[in-house]
């Protein structure tokens, strides 16, 4: 595995687009609307900051900004094989959000490991 992006829950993505693009040299690599959530990518070269910004007040990203404010929400692992690494961490007891992948943001599989079995990380595996 390796890092892939960490994930930043705000209520305005464009604005924190323009300031990690300036401060950071960090242009967006892609952009799209899924879930619910205006999803943009800003490519630091060895991986992404992902932005998370909800388009309504529904869901996990909307809760999380009313009970954490903005910041850090998780920290994406990419693997050949989100089913095979689910498997790994399951014999290792680890508690799982997403029992199988899913369909995740730019077209990968993804599944989410719960914090409370990660020392209070929400990890997320990525397939690419």
């Amino acid at each position: 595995m390796r890092f892939d992006h960490v994930g930043v829950a705000t209520r305005d993505a464009a604005a924190i687009a323009d300031l990690f693009g300036a401060l950071f040299d960090a242009p967006v690599a892609h952009r799209e609307t899924f879930d619910g959530l205006d999803v943009t990518f800003l490519d630091l070269g060895n991986g992404y900051v992902e932005l998370l910004e909800p388009l309504d007040d529904e869901g996990a990203i909307p809760r999380y900004l009313d009970r954490e404010g903005p910041g850090i929400h998780h920290v994406a692992l990419a693997t050949p094989d989100v089913a095979g690494a689910l498997d790994s961490v399951r014999d290792h007891g680890v508690e799982l959000v997403d029992e199988r992948p899913r369909p995740g943001a730019w077209g990968h599989d993804v599944a989410f490991l719960h914090p409370g079995s990660t020392g209070g990380v929400l990890v997320e595996f990525v397939e690419r």
